[in-house]
This record gives structure tokens, sequence and C-alpha cells, in this order.
């Protein structure tokens, strides 16, 4: 499952210092890319911030709140606005109607091939996040919709990484096609590099050291997963820190998996218990020698 809620109030004194980093010694593969040093992923526009500051905590429903006003005829705000509900989804198995609703008014709304295809990229998503949370199986759909989004969505368009991304996911836990998905996750990996897209980035990283660790390469998946957590750490993604922890845990040595699961664990119940996908994990360690 991919990651992407419990109000800023969890931590109303200081929610950033209760995510203090975890540290890790990771062996770097000398073939590994190089990633850039990250930058902040807000943008100089005060809403912007604002956004933000609400989605890294996993306050969706205020961020969402902040971006009504104009999405009511601003294609791209609509599409923001969807995106992020889409995203709840994803994180708390929550909000479908409204996802959907806010999803038909971006659609409504898109004027261009970009829009078009940014609106069908986030439906093919809701419909892969319903299929495998075990909500209703929308398969076909997401099918439909991801390859509508690739039609419309030019390779050097600014949504086209996200796209690859997704189709990746479709691949690896729909298909259960890991050679689609790493092909798929090395383009988007590609694709965020040259756009600048970090927070995508701690996703690829994520998703190929996930395939690297079900095919027994340890140094890899270690590699990729350290990089997934250092990126949301520097980005301030607080939501997905619990999710990069866990991960880096299945494929650390014995004494740092119990450490980075204990913290993944702390995180977890801070957020409120989200994403609620992560439960079971956390319940269930595997660890990696």
């Amino acid at each position: 499952m991919a990651d992407t809620a419990m109000p800023e109030s969890a931590d109303p004194a200081d929610p950033d210092r209760s995510a203090d980093p975890v540290p890790v010694t990771v062996p770097r593969p000398a073939s590994a890319p190089e990633v850039p040093t990250v930058a902040t992923v807000e943008g100089d526009d005060p809403l912007d911030r604002a956004v933000w500051r609400l989605r890294s905590r996993g306050c969706w429903d205020d961020a969402a709140a902040l971006l009504e006003p104009h999405a009511v005829r601003h294609a791209p705000s609509a599409l923001r606005r969807a995106a992020l509900l889409v995203e709840r989804c994803v994180f708390t198995t929550t909000g479908w109607a409204e996802a959907e609703d806010a999803l038909r008014g971006a659609e409504a709304l898109a004027g261009d091939d970009d829009e078009r295809g940014g609106a069908a990229c986030e439906r093919g998503h809701l419909a892969y996040a319903a299929t495998v949370l075990g909500v209703r199986d929308r398969a076909d759909e997401a099918r439909s919709a991801l390859g509508r989004a690739a039609a419309l969505l030019a390779p050097t368009a600014a949504g086209r990484p996200l796209l690859d991304f997704r189709r990746g996911l479709m691949a690896e836990h729909v298909a259960d096609s890991p050679d689609a998905a790493r092909a798929a996750y090395r383009r988007a990996h590609a694709g965020a590099t040259a756009h600048g897209d970090h927070l995508l980035l701690s996703f690829t990283w994520r998703h190929l050291a996930g395939l690297a660790l079900r095919d027994g390469e340890l140094a890899e998946a270690r590699h990729g997963f350290a990089e997934s957590l250092r990126i949301r750490e520097e980005l301030g993604f607080l939501i997905g820190t619990a999710p990069a922890l866990a991960a880096l845990a299945d494929a650390a040595p014995e004494g740092d998996a119990a450490r980075l699961r204990a913290e993944a664990a702390r995180l977890f119940r801070l957020m409120g218990g989200v994403p609620t996908w992560l439960a079971d994990h956390l319940s269930t360690p595997v660890t990696a020698t």
C-alpha cells in the first residue's frame, strides 16, 4: 500500500519536535543515484504554506477548506483540493463521498489536457485506493482512468511522474507484476528528480526499496528506505514519517529494527492511528539480518 489524521493539536506545544530523526547507519551502494538537497515544497504563497502545513500533519479537511473558495471557479485549485481529499482516503480509509464530489468538481472545471489528465490521475488513484484497502473492487475503473491520464499528459508534463508512480502501484499491488512496477517507479523517480518534486521522490525511493527487499537486496533496500525517511523528515512530512520508519525497520538489523519500529509506533499514536493501514504492519514485525 502506498503511503500520503489527526488534527494539528496532536502536540500543540511543538509537533515537529515530537518527530526527531532516528539515527541509523545505512550503507550507500555506489550505483545509487544522487538526490538533490531537499528544498521546501511550500512555495512563496502564504496559502501554499498554510495548505502544506496542514496537509503534512494530516489535517486534510482543514487544508481543503482553505482551498474551497478558490476551487469554485479555478481549475488548478479544484484539482488540488480533490487531491487532498483523495489522500485523506488513502491514509484514513474515510471520506470517500467527499473525495468523489471534489473530483467531479475538478473534472467539470478542467479546461485543457493537463487539467483533464490530472483529474483522471486522481480518479484512478481513488479507485486504486478503494480496491487495495478493501472498500470496493474498482480496479477496472483505476486502469481506465490512469490510461486516460496517460493519453492526456505529455511525457514532459509536470504531472507525468506522479502518474508513472501510480501506474507502478497498480502494477505492484493489483496486477502483481513487480518488473512492470519497477520500470514505472524508475520513470517516476527520474521525472521527480527532473522536476524537483522531493515529496514524490520520498515515495519512489520507498517503493523501489520495497521491491529490492522483496528480491533480497538488503543493502539497496536499506538505502532506499533511509532516503525516503530523510526526505520526509527534512520536508516536515510528519504524517508520512511513521510509514517510512516502519519500512526502514523491515530492512534493518535486529537492534536498529526494534528502535525504528518503536519510534514508528510512537508517531503512529501521536497522529491518532493514521495511516490506518500501518496498524497491522506494526503489530507483525519483519526483521532483516
